[in-house]
């Protein structure tokens, strides 16, 4: 006997149906629109997350291997001969440049010892630093997404939330009913929309900082290791 009065209550036409199906498919099209936007932000966002966070996983474990090779006491030279022409990673990128640079130098002559060693000098930093600030650039990319999807989801999912809440007044005004099951769905699902919104946010907020810090801790590493190669070289060349 319950059964049947509990299946009666289902099938009646009163019962309110807030699955999140349900909510997506009654929405209103702009409140679908707002929807769609923050569900793409929020897989993109997590795109980007895993991607760098496994490159720079890469990078990190790539420049160690290239420090012990270049701390091994081999010279310059042999390490260049090893590295090639295309470097994989942004630390070998810095002391290819440099070193070509170097090769460039040594070839010429011409110039007094003094000048020319400071000028020499002065290139090598200077193609270290434009290899370095190449690299970063490559490492930043899609960042601002990252950043755009923390700062604007939440106010995406409020405008999707404000217009829903309006539809839902105009419902009401136009059937003169109070009740909940006219109350209710509008309700539902505007407030989805700011959920869907904190959603695409607090992860990409979350991310953005730690990859933020993560990458500056990267490039304070290439920064090291040019100042570091920028002095041996330039110890070279005094004893040249």
């Amino acid at each position: 006997m319950e059964s049947t009065v509990a299946t009666a209550a289902i099938a009646a036409p009163g019962v309110i149906h807030l699955s999140v199906t349900n909510l997506i498919l009654q929405a209103d099209p702009v409140v679908k629109a707002v929807m769609a936007m923050l569900v793409f932000a929020s897989l993109w966002s997590w795109g980007i997350i895993f991607d760098k966070i496994f490159r720079l996983r890469s990078l990190a474990n790539q420049a160690e291997q290239f420090e012990d090779r270049f701390w091994s006491g081999s010279s310059l030279e042999e390490l260049f001969e090893r590295v090639g022409q295309r470097p994989k990673d942004p630390m070998s990128s810095i002391f290819v440049a440099a070193m070509k640079e170097w090769r460039r130098s040594s070839s010429k002559g011409g110039l007094p010892p003094a000048t020319g060693t400071v000028q020499v000098a002065e290139r090598m930093d200077r193609v270290m630093k434009i290899s370095l600030e190449r690299e970063m650039d490559h490492l930043n990319r899609r960042m601002i997404f990252l950043a755009s999807t923390g700062s604007v989801s939440p106010f995406l999912g409020l405008l999707g939330t404000v217009w829903g809440i309006m539809n839902t007044f105009t419902s009401i005004g136009a059937a003169a009913d109070t009740s909940l099951a006219t109350v209710a769905p509008g309700i539902a699902e505007a407030l989805f929309a700011t959920a869907l919104g904190l959603i695409a946010a607090i992860p990409a907020v979350v991310f953005y900082n730690k990859i933020s810090s993560d990458l500056a801790r990267y490039a304070l590493r290439l920064e090291n290791f040019a100042g570091e190669f920028g002095a041996i070289l330039s110890r070279q060349l005094d004893t040249k």
